[in-house]
């Protein structure tokens, strides 16, 4: 299968680099990282292991695949949806965090197909991609259909076939909620507190954390969405325990002084709640920290 991976940050880098080991994949992502692939090639450390020559540039110009997989950071999906027009993908699979598949579909309208990814990922230097939690992929359809499509099929079956776990899924809008509880409660607390996500399985993390799960589930049944408190409670302890070592994306943002997802995380789901009716006041203090924390460094963010 040809495929590209739009972001190849952290996550892209995995994912396109274990694909690699099966199809023939190109990495869209920025210097140095890309010119270190692009010389040298990408190895692959930690949880899993490997060394690929996968095509790497800094732009999606005109490309031809069967698949785009899109794992840049929340702000930027509309400029990716932009960059991914200008070629011709049959499939377009989002492992971005946030409810962010909609903003996609603007664009590229319905070859979108929603996905997540609970991978624990990190860049130690350009050309190296640790992996530091094994996860799994699932695919499935936007609008939340009974079965599973015969594309996302195809999308689980390539993965396997490169050695990479991913599951064709139903009621794929349960997840992406599932996902975002997860995210909820696990980013905002280890970006604040400075932790790796095992903190979120013990005292004083784990009621935090909890909370914030508990309300991301509330907001999701408002919207028709069947997800549990105790779904969401247990999907941030099964993750936070699969990537204990892992520092969130988030918290990998606040090291480096990069923006943070925290709107597209925590800040998703106040607005959704406000609009719902339903109070998010955990989320909302984690979304106002990070906030307050990024307003303090927005001359070092960029």
């Amino acid at each position: 299968m040809e495929i590209l991976v739009f972001g190849a940050g952290a996550l892209g880098s995995l994912v396109g680099g274990l694909l690699a080991r099966e199809h023939t994949v190109t990495l869209v992502g920025r210097d140095p990282h890309v010119a270190a692939v692009r010389e040298s090639g990408l190895r692959i450390e930690g949880a899993a292991e490997a060394t690929v020559g996968p095509d790497a540039r800094t732009d999606a110009a005109g490309l031809d695949t069967d698949l785009a997989v899109v794992t840049v950071k929340a702000g930027d999906v509309p400029a990716a949806a932009a960059a991914l027009a200008d070629g011709s993908h049959d499939t377009v699979w989002s492992l971005t965090n946030g409810l962010t598949e909609e903003r996609l579909r603007e664009t590229l309208g319905d070859r979108v197909l929603a996905g997540t990814a609970t991978y624990g990922a990190e860049l130690p230097e350009p050309g190296v991609v640790r992996c530091t939690g094994l996860g799994d992929l699932h695919a499935g359809e936007l609008d939340d259909d009974e079965t599973e499509s015969d594309r996302a099929r195809s999308v689980a079956d390539a993965c396997r076939a490169a050695g990479v776990a991913c599951t064709a899924t139903a009621r794929m809008d349960t997840r992406r909620w599932r996902k975002l509880a997860v995210n909820a409660g696990i980013n905002g607390v280890t970006a604040l507190a400075r932790v790796r996500n095992e903190a979120v399985l013990a005292d004083p993390g784990r009621p935090v954390a909890a909370r914030a799960a508990r309300e991301t589930a509330r907001v999701a049944r408002a919207e028709g969405v069947d997800l549990s408190d105790e779904t969401a409670v247990d999907a941030v302890r099964e993750v936070a325990a699969a990537t204990a070592d892992n520092r969130s994306s988030t918290l990998q943002d606040v090291r480096a002084g990069r923006p943070t997802e925290v709107d597209a995380i925590n800040g998703a789901v106040v607005r959704r709640g406000e609009t719902a009716g339903v109070g998010t006041p955990t989320n909302r203090t984690l979304w106002e920290l990070l906030a307050a924390w990024a307003t303090a460094n927005a001359d070092t963010s960029g």
